[in-house]
């Protein structure tokens, strides 16, 4: 695994602004189109009203900042070099001049519809790590949320735009930019975060998931994503009934009816896979007991509560909630936040990301190997040929065909306008 030294973070961020930074991939999409000729989406100045914000060296926080056109991003970033970058909502007024804006006029208009998963969420259930600590054993528990959100996103709601990007730590990030999506109020965002919630309740719950014989369509799909992981992940990897440590926090998501049995049972079983089998023989059994609340959704209750997505709601609900960028560098573990392939989410591994480090020194190969550049070239030219040569280029193509689709996509509107307003 790349070692990183935070302490050269600050040499290395200059390196990564001035010459490994996707700019103009970024800027492409942050305008969504206004420079493609739309008058309406230019009269909007989309991308001037766009809240960023830096975190500066020793935590100094900066908010509202507001530029005119990639350059002046670009200016900016290779003068402050920020540890973290954050992307807000797109406002009424420059963010900028939010200041000089009469009092109450100044409001969030439009954003993406974000979701963030953290996995510290999962802490009630992951024996493998805790806090920021992740490792290959409990990282699954981001495929089976990617899998489950993204197939929601895209079936039951409709939405085709979703860059899934991971946050250089310890989660990943979900960014649905569909036009219709970044108008939506916060009243309706709410509403799409409750769908796509099930697990309810804090520390002191133990049942955090409820079902009933009616099992929504949402639920069964996502049941049949988990099953595909459940036993490596849960009673292999994770192990929850391995003692009876463990397995009295799925005991006490059962009725108490059958406590006795499983407790005597379970220690007859020699693995967690043996005591599940059972546990489920032992619930199929209790179906028609009519003062019993068991039937095939309390095995379902389980897998869900140790399996499915758990959403940070307040991040999807509010307009004008920041969310990390992606490109920012985690200054923690030195990785990048990069967009995460749907089609290969299975075979997305965080320990593999590139660290700003090990792209820099890639950086330093190259041009020790190249000799001197030609000073006629532009900074543009170096900076395509750069990271193109690096461990970042397959991310940046990742994200190079989310905005492909992206352009396509406002292309077949234009035109269907376009269509409309003719006179046959």
């Amino acid at each position: 695994m790349e070692t990183f030294d935070p302490a050269e973070l600050p040499e290395l961020l200059k390196l990564y602004y001035r010459r490994l930074f996707p700019y103009a991939q970024y800027y492409r999409w942050l305008n969504y189109g206004g420079g493609d000729g739309s008058r309406e989406r230019m009269t909007k100045n989309y991308f001037q009203h766009r809240e960023f914000s830096f975190t500066l060296k020793d935590d100094i926080y900066i908010r509202y900042q507001s530029f005119n056109n990639q350059s002046d991003l670009e200016k900016e970033m290779q003068k402050m070099n920020p540890y973290k970058i954050d992307i807000g909502a797109v406002y009424s007024h420059r963010p900028n001049q939010h200041n000089t804006v009469k009092l109450g006029a100044f409001q969030a208009q439009e954003k993406e519809l974000v979701f963030d998963i953290d996995m510290t969420d999962y802490d009630d259930v992951r024996r493998c790590c805790s806090s920021a600590d992740i490792c290959s054993k409990c990282w699954t528990l981001m495929t089976m949320a990617i899998h489950i959100i993204d197939r929601a996103l895209k079936e039951d709601f409709g939405f085709k735009h979703r860059l899934w990007v991971y946050s250089g730590r310890r989660g990943v990030h979900c960014w649905v930019c569909d036009e219709s999506v970044r108008k939506l109020s916060s009243a309706v965002r709410s509403g799409i975060v409750e769908y796509l919630s099930l697990v309810k309740g804090g520390q002191d719950v133990k049942k955090k998931v409820h079902l009933s014989e009616k099992i929504h369509p949402f639920v069964r799909k996502s049941i049949n994503i988990i099953k595909k992981y459940f036993e490596d992940y849960a009673l292999v990897d994770q192990d929850i009934l391995e003692n009876k440590e463990s397995w009295d926090k799925i005991l006490a998501l059962v009725p108490e009816t059958i406590h006795e049995k499983l407790q005597q049972n379970f220690q007859k079983h020699h693995n967690s896979l043996q005591r599940w089998e059972y546990l489920k023989k032992t619930i199929s059994s209790q179906d028609n007991t009519k003062n019993d609340k068991c039937g095939p959704w309390l095995e379902w209750e389980i897998m869900l509560q140790y399996c499915f997505p758990r959403l940070d709601i307040n991040v999807s609900k509010g307009i004008n909630h920041l969310l990390k960028s992606p490109f920012s560098v985690h200054p923690k573990t030195g990785r990048i936040s990069v967009p995460i392939d749907v089609q290969k989410v299975d075979q997305f591994d965080p320990f593999t990301v590139p660290t700003i480090s090990s792209i820099c020194r890639e950086l330093d190969t190259i041009s020790t190997n190249e000799g001197k550049r030609n000073e006629a070239e532009s900074d543009i030219k170096h900076r395509t040929r750069d990271y193109k040569k690096t461990s970042l280029a397959p991310y940046i193509k990742v994200f190079e065909q989310f905005l492909e689709n992206l352009d396509k996509s406002r292309k077949g509107e234009l035109l269907k306008k376009s269509d409309l307003q003719k006179d046959f």
